[in-house]
């Protein structure tokens, strides 16, 4: 994978700036209009930059035959809950100069996210994944919910471009808190220089937050016990039980805890037996909440994202581990990587006790009005 020179980097960022600005701006102030303040968690005391891939995402119907286009990717997930959540959210990659690529933008912008410090790539494309249908045609009429596998067309996007120089970036450095993934390393060996750059350079005050986001086909031929070199190395780390157990044949969260013990905070994610957070000498443990899930994709992000705004607001840990335990859920209840957050007396009230009695059905973001469906017939 040809890295791009630092002088490409920042001619493509000049170049493209202002267009983001423009995308950005536009966008955000009809998201303010339509955003209800009610999804609002409270006061932050600073913004997050998630840094990584977003993907054009092609999410079928019922019957295989018809496509919706949304969006998706890890880190860009966390930041659209975490704008969702109140707090201010700033995405920074590379997408190409394609149709897939202003999509990105546009929803993400239009999702209360700041784009203006990703980068445009006139030579690569837009990476995309494709929700596939493996429940056979013949079954569907007798399935709830057809399965779904996902499909990466990802190889030489623009993302996987990213390098080193990256590394120096404002929008990297003036953070309260940057939000890394596994899944970047994973996808070139400049992707990983960046991560390592990331991680080496200095910190301040600012905290960094690492979700091991284990993606083994990503890591085909390679030995993914690199990430957790890198999960070492940061303040707050996400993994799950099943990743962990596949990376190194540990799986129970003491034995990962030993495993890790330089991190700040470590949360082991259990799926549906909830999630352990360790800090300092301290283990809590939460449930999951009970759901009947449409989709799982993207529920480990949102995880992250309502982790992270509790944090932010200087909650304790168990009030963490519940207000990720509520994002999930949401998510894992629709069929996209998003979903619209309750209303803040409702969280208050759950984060006070634990009773999820009172929560409604989260209901997925409507996409009517989102930039790819005005964007349907654009090219």
């Amino acid at each position: 994978m040809v890295n791009p020179t630092a002088a490409n980097q920042t001619a493509d960022q000049t170049a493209n700036r202002a267009v983001n600005q423009t995308v950005n701006q536009t966008a955000v102030e009809q998201a303010a209009v339509d955003h209800d303040a009610g999804t609002r968690v409270g006061t932050h005391s600073g913004a997050v930059t998630c840094l990584g891939e977003a993907l054009a995402v092609l999410i079928p119907d019922q019957t295989g035959l018809s496509y919706t286009l949304s969006v998706g990717g890890a880190e860009a997930n966390v930041a659209c809950t975490l704008a969702a959540l109140g707090v201010p959210a700033r995405w920074v990659g590379r997408v190409g100069d394609d149709h897939f690529g202003r999509v990105v933008l546009r929803t993400l912008a239009q999702r209360g996210v700041d784009v203006s410090d990703a980068e445009v790539d006139a030579d690569r494309q837009t990476g995309l994944y494709v929700k596939e249908l493996t429940t056979s045609i013949s079954d569907i009429a007798d399935s709830a919910e057809p399965a779904t596998r996902m499909r990466y067309y990802r190889a030489g996007s623009a993302a996987s471009a990213m390098g080193p120089g990256l590394a120096g970036a404002a929008a990297l450095r003036d953070t309260a808190l940057l939000h890394l993934s596994g899944i970047t390393p994973a996808l070139s060996e400049s992707c990983a220089a960046l991560i390592e750059a990331v991680l080496a350079a200095p910190r301040s005050d600012r905290l960094i937050s690492f979700d091991v986001n284990l993606r083994p086909a990503l890591w085909s031929g390679r030995d993914p016990a690199i990430l957790l070199d890198l999960a070492r190395r940061a303040d707050l780390v996400f993994l799950g039980a099943d990743e962990a157990e596949a990376i190194c044949a540990v799986g129970a969260p003491d034995e990962l805890r030993r495993l890790l013990p330089g991190p700040r905070v470590l949360v082991v994610k259990q799926g549906a037996d909830g999630a352990v957070g360790y800090e300092g000498g301290q283990r809590v443990d939460v449930p999951a909440l009970p759901v009947e899930i449409a989709d799982a994709t993207g529920a480990g992000d949102a995880f992250a994202a309502g982790f992270i705004a509790a944090t932010l607001r200087g909650l304790p840990l168990r009030d963490r581990l519940r207000l990720g335990t509520l994002a999930a859920a949401g998510v894992l209840r629709v069929r996209g990587d998003f979903a619209a957050m309750p209303p803040p007396d409702v969280i208050a009230r759950f984060l006070a006790d634990g009773d999820a009695s009172e929560l409604s059905e989260l209901s997925e973001v409507s996409e009517a009005g989102s930039a790819f469906g005005r964007e349907a017939g654009a090219g």
